[in-house]
């Protein structure tokens, strides 16, 4: 039995985790609109923390707008790119470690804290509880906190319409329909209101739910799909103004849930 870290770390190891939201179009909207997200809730200057950060994109590009930045990455393979990427920065620290244990940080510390990638991967009840509860503990009163998380729904839009249909249904749901998680589904997603009840019970305010890269992942692999550099400028401005309608987010890959810290 593998565990869920060397699940995690095989498949980056051969995955170009650095390129993600560059080479693709929705790869291209996803970083565009949570920059924006990122930059409604955090000032010039302010103490970030994120947590899953890959290969630092977020983290990287947070610095060198001057935000002091500390990245925690899970994946050595990962962390390793994060610190090449980064050297120079003086506003970059990196460490490794887990979301379900941020102990190395004292409560209270940092004014937005994201999390961008370690919900894509935890399963268990109690694990999940840990990385909020941890997330929570770390920021400041009033601080805000972003979670990015998968929608079920579009996992299986993107997927699983190329004659597995019934492969995706049995991985994702059960024979009632309920969404299942398990480690070894590598990437696991939520119905949005799932997700969003993970919060009910946590000292938390919700601010919104947002996609971040609408159906642009499913209509990409469309042959006969082409966008120029200004259709995406156009497209990218019009999906950040709707990209917080509830009818529109489960057929987003992406999400964002943000909420605040109770004070």
């Amino acid at each position: 039995m593998s565990t869920r870290k060397e699940i995690i770390s095989s498949f980056y190891a051969q995955y170009d985790e650095d390129g993600r939201t560059a080479r693709s179009r929705h790869g291209q909207l996803e970083y565009r609109t949570t920059m924006s997200f990122i930059h409604r809730y955090a000032a010039k200057g302010s103490k970030i923390l994120e947590v899953g950060a890959g290969t630092g994109r977020y983290s990287i590009a947070l610095a060198k707008e001057g935000m002091d930045v500390t990245a925690v990455e899970l994946v050595e393979s990962n962390l390793e790119v994060l610190r090449e990427n980064g050297k120079g920065i003086m506003k970059l620290k990196a460490f490794q470690g887990d979301a379900t244990d941020l102990s190395r940080f004292p409560d209270n510390a940092f004014d937005v804290t994201l999390l961008f990638g370690p919900m894509y991967h935890l399963y268990e009840a109690d694990e999940v509880n840990r990385a909020i509860d941890e997330a929570i503990r770390v920021t400041k009163p009033d601080g805000v906190m972003m979670f990015a998380f998968l929608s079920v729904f579009a996992i299986m839009y993107a997927n699983y319409f190329y004659g597995n249909w019934a492969e995706g249904q049995a991985e994702n749901f059960t024979e009632d329909y309920q969404v299942r998680h398990f480690k070894e589904q590598l990437f696991t997603g939520y119905d949005i209101a799932e997700f969003e009840g993970l919060f009910r019970e946590k000292p938390v305010e919700w601010i919104t739910t947002a996609g971040v890269d609408g159906l642009m992942e499913p209509i990409e692999k469309r042959p006969d799909f082409s966008m120029t550099d200004e259709e995406f400028e156009a497209l990218a401005e019009w999906y950040l103004a709707f990209s917080e309608k509830r009818e529109l987010l489960g057929n987003t890959n992406h999400l964002l849930y943000i909420c605040r810290k109770q004070a």
